[in-house]
């Protein structure tokens, strides 16, 4: 009878676990990662070219932004098999959270070491700001994955997990535009003659507010899991390594998440130098195509909340997301100046491609994982080590050729081919091309699964 008695225990548990979510659960897990997104995309957009404003070569500027990438990407490592072993995901996105918010003004703030020793050194400006930018970077990765891999333990249900990917999408989308929206304003009250420092300081200031307006949100709406606890009474020591590295899905998982953060981070990052030297448009235009990309994302996430999932719509919307992708870095490789407002309609694709790849491409990471919740830190911290590290270099590598005199050829049909149409036109595509014929490889768990129990556009 005891037997019985616990056995119907935990049926009553799993099926409870399995419920969707509601919206308010999945509204307050989405705004946790705001204050992390509105400083990326801070970072992607702008670091490059504020270092280089202020004095700094392309290559000390790629250099800096790699030295944050790698410490961003063994921080991972480490934070995964941390929350693994101990748990208490809000403790860890608060402590991280704190990190970015202290840290971040420093990035785009003065040179601390160049005021100790007295010197305005190039060797010493890098040596610097790469300091600052580790350290954000260290308190970016510990937020992420804490809160990424708190999508397993909130709910068994494979459609709210969708859902709760999708709505931190959403949100980065939100955090995108509210950061243009921040810059527009700073730019808009100092002029041009204002030292840059200042005013890529209150971009920061302002970014860390709103964001942390949200984390507030977060850790106040969101209950900590308790999966992880549940699990916890059955399995008593976390999974190891080695039963992920015995998997061939892990890796396909892992590549397609690293290439899906190569096309959104690399385009993200050339996108500004793109628009405006090589398509000669305004500068209201490194605020309006990035602004249409995110609008169309955001969009894009909201309606895919509403649907059923399964491994297979998993992989046939990566798939078309892809491939759009593969015809808009065709489109921008080619693209003549003289026919620059084409680039809008290619924002759109654009715009629909990212939330395609991006929230099917993590929620493959949610499908891994599946009930093995033990594991589920040391998944999403290897994943953005993959993620963190090829971003990092691809972009060194880039910015480290920026502006030579022997990769720009000028052609009858008045097209450059540079570096930034390589990399916001080829690569990307490339990327997703691989990508996708990756996804055709996996066999995803099928499952099916109720929605929402609150649609967010009922």
């Amino acid at each position: 009878m005891t037997m019985v008695h616990h056995s119907n225990g935990d049926e009553l548990s799993e099926a409870q676990n399995a419920r969707p979510l509601g919206r308010l659960a999945t509204l307050s897990y989405g705004a946790g990662h705001m204050l992390n997104d509105i400083t990326s995309a801070c970072w992607f957009t702008y670091l490059l070219l504020f270092l280089t404003d202020i004095g700094l070569t392309p290559r000390d500027a790629a250099t800096v932004m790699l030295s944050g990438q790698v410490a961003d990407a063994f921080t991972t490592i480490f934070v995964g098999e941390l929350i693994d072993q101990f748990g208490h995901f809000k403790l860890w996105h608060a402590g991280g959270s704190l990190l970015v918010a202290v840290s971040f003004s420093s990035v785009f703030g003065s040179c601390l070491p160049c005021k100790v020793m007295g010197s305005d050194s190039l060797t010493l400006q890098t040596i610097g700001y790469s300091t600052f930018a580790a350290i954000f970077n260290v308190g970016w990765a510990v937020t992420q994955v804490s809160h990424m891999s708190m999508v397993n333990c909130m709910t068994l249900n494979p459609t709210s997990r969708v859902s709760l990917a999708s709505c931190r999408n959403a949100f980065s989308m939100v955090a995108n535009l509210s950061l243009y929206a921040v810059a527009l304003c700073v730019f808009s009250v100092y002029s041009k003659h204002v030292d840059i420092k200042i005013q890529y300081r209150w971009i920061a200031y302002l970014s860390i507010f709103l964001g942390c307006c949200f984390v507030v949100l977060f850790l106040l709406g969101t209950k900590e899991p308790q999966l992880k606890m549940q699990s916890h009474y059955k399995k008593s020591s976390s999974i190891s390594w080695a039963h992920w590295f015995k998997k061939i899905l892990y890796y396909q998982v892992a590549l397609v998440y690293m290439l899906t953060r190569l096309v959104t981070n690399v385009s993200q990052a050339l996108l500004a130098s793109y628009v405006t030297m090589e398509l000669g448009m305004g500068h209201s235009s490194k605020a309006l195509v990035p602004a249409i990309i995110y609008i169309c994302s955001f969009l894009v996430s909201v309606i895919l909340q509403e649907m059923r999932w399964s491994g297979w719509r998993l992989k046939a919307f990566f798939t078309a997301g892809a491939i759009l992708w593969i015809f808009s870095g065709a489109g921008v490789f080619i693209l003549p100046g003289r026919m620059h407002n084409l680039m809008y309609i290619l924002s759109i694709a654009i715009g629909i491609a990212n939330a395609l790849m991006t929230v099917t491409g993590i929620s493959m990471e949610s499908m891994l994982v599946g009930d093995d919740l033990n594991g589920s830190g040391f998944v999403y911290g290897s994943l953005s080590f993959l993620d963190k590290l090829s971003c990092g270099i691809a972009l060194y590598a880039l910015e480290s050729y920026q502006g030579t005199p022997d990769v720009r050829v000028g052609l009858d049909s008045g097209i450059s081919y540079s570096v930034t149409r390589y990399g916001l036109g080829v690569l990307p595509a490339t990327c997703a091309l691989l990508s996708a014929i990756i996804t055709c490889t996996m066999k995803l768990p099928e499952s099916r699964s109720r929605t929402l129990v609150e649609p967010l556009l009922a």
